[in-house]
């Protein structure tokens, strides 16, 4: 039987208080990893060590802005002294500013790429030398089907994934002789937080055109979890994808394969 097991391992999850990354860290955790995670104040990392005691996890927070260098050179430094040298990372921490391109300003363009892009070359280039140092490593890249597909006012948002998308493989390319694997989890559209605007209720109680709108496109017919992204993650973390390298696993609900119900 292949192994799915993360018993002994050290993973980092960056922005994993909530949403997606706490639901991959949750999963990690249940398979017998020991979890670390990051945020930018320390109101919010106590908030996600709590989320994670209520569901009987010890986890290690650490207060981080992953786009700063030092600070994430300081931080690995610091798991790697107090827990150990990280055997997983997740890039997961990441934003999106929804504005028409002829409305965004270039610092605000720049934000976003220095979050979702700039952010995981950071943390990647301070965790792989511990890597190759263990011999193994898994990194996984939370991508996006934005950078197979376009829409409206995401356009920094669909560049920084699409860089992020070529930054898997390349990572793949380099470094894979160590027995590392960098792989991408390219998510639909995930019931979150930072998704809950899209699908508000209306005054009249009617749904969000934009949920009826990806309800529509979506062949599962509905908004995705992050337990959806849960196995996904976990295969990619484990000794069964020691030989997958260099790929984006999209769980999408079939968006990307579906171009819309057939006019009647």
């Amino acid at each position: 039987m292949v192994n799915f097991s993360l018993e002994g391992k050290i993973a980092l999850v960056t922005g994993a208080s909530y949403g997606i990354g706490f639901g991959i860290a949750s999963a990690y955790a249940e398979a017998g990893a020991t979890i670390c995670f990051n945020d930018l104040s320390q109101e919010k990392v106590d908030k996600g060590i709590a989320a994670y005691k209520e569901i009987g996890v010890d986890a290690h927070g650490y207060v981080c802005d992953v786009t700063d260098e030092a600070q994430v050179q300081a931080m690995v430094a610091k798991i790697n002294e107090e827990v150990g040298i990280i055997d997983i990372l997740v890039n997961n921490a990441g934003i999106i500013m929804r504005k028409p391109m002829l409305e965004m300003e270039a610092d605000e363009f720049r934000k976003v790429i220095d979050v979702d892009l700039n952010a995981p070359f950071i943390v990647s280039k301070a965790v792989i030398p511990g890597m190759k140092e263990k011999g193994h490593g898994k990194i996984i890249n939370i991508c996006s089907m934005m950078s197979e597909l376009g829409r409206e006012t995401v356009s920094a948002y669909a560049a920084a994934k699409g860089g992020l998308k070529m930054l898997t493989r390349n990572i793949c390319s380099e470094y894979g002789e160590y027995n590392i694997q960098c792989n991408g989890i390219g998510p639909g559209y995930i019931a979150t937080p930072q998704t809950a605007p899209l699908r508000e209720r209306q005054a009249d109680g009617s749904r969000h055109p934009f949920d009826q709108f990806i309800v529509a496109k979506t062949p599962a017919a509905r908004w995705g979890t992050p337990e959806d992204l849960q196995g996904p993650a976990v295969f990619l973390a484990s000794d069964a994808s020691d030989f997958v390298n260099g790929h984006i696993l999209y769980v999408d609900g079939g968006i990307l394969a579906y171009i819309g119900k057939q006019p009647q």
